[in-house]
């Protein structure tokens, strides 16, 4: 990803709440036979506070990466949709494409079994939520055999990034009004972009 100092994203706190909040990433890595990539969800390693994630690939999906033998890359997407000329008025101009993205590069270090048990069990309470109905990993009629067999058809990783680039590319270069006439023309159709652009003018307003 082409990194621009207008759009570019440093913060680590940002980018951990990108991660948080748009867990299904892209996993690619480069092998003799070219690029592959899978399509996981991840989550931020809950003992850590920098970019490190953890998640886990299903057999033998992490042959086909060379998962833990060569670096990874993560895509993580946020936000994003299509800007028309139409909302900047009437001044020459062409569409563009706003978004929120991060790469995480780095090779990953695999997981013992007890480790990756962890983190499945993590992911499942995560999506799940806590309602009463809510059922995890460990919830009947699951049993810890049938955990055991589950997580040997999985490996699970951590990867600390190497490398990182993130990009928030949300219409910074144009005037307040401008980006307020964005904001409410993408409204209903792309509330999450509408609200991640908020969100970043309210920033930048803010004393």
């Amino acid at each position: 990803m082409r990194q621009n100092p207008s759009f570019a994203m440093t913060d680590v706190g940002e980018i951990r709440r990108l991660i948080d909040l748009h867990p299904w990433v892209t996993l690619v890595s480069q092998t003799d036979d070219g690029l592959v990539a899978s399509h996981y969800a991840v989550m931020l390693d809950d003992t850590r506070d920098d970019l490190t994630i953890v998640g886990h690939v299903g057999k033998p999906d992490d042959v086909i990466l060379g998962l833990g033998d060569r670096e990874l890359l993560v895509v993580v997407q946020g936000p994003h949709g299509y800007i028309t000329p139409r909302w900047y008025g009437d001044v020459p101009a062409v569409p563009t494409w706003n978004f929120v993205s991060a790469h995480l590069s780095g090779i990953p270090e695999l997981l013992s079994a007890e480790e990756n048990i962890r983190v499945l069990d993590r992911l499942v309470d995560r999506f799940e939520g806590d309602g009463a109905d809510a059922r995890g990993l460990y919830t009947l009629p699951n049993d810890a055999a049938f955990v055991e067999r589950l997580e040997r058809g999985t490996v699970g990783f951590r990867l600390t990034p190497t490398r990182v680039t993130a990009k928030r590319k949300l219409s910074q270069n144009r005037s307040p009004e401008v980006i307020d006439t964005i904001i409410a023309g993408l409204g209903s159709d792309n509330p999450g972009l509408a609200a991640e652009m908020q969100r970043a003018a309210d920033a930048r307003v803010r004393p």
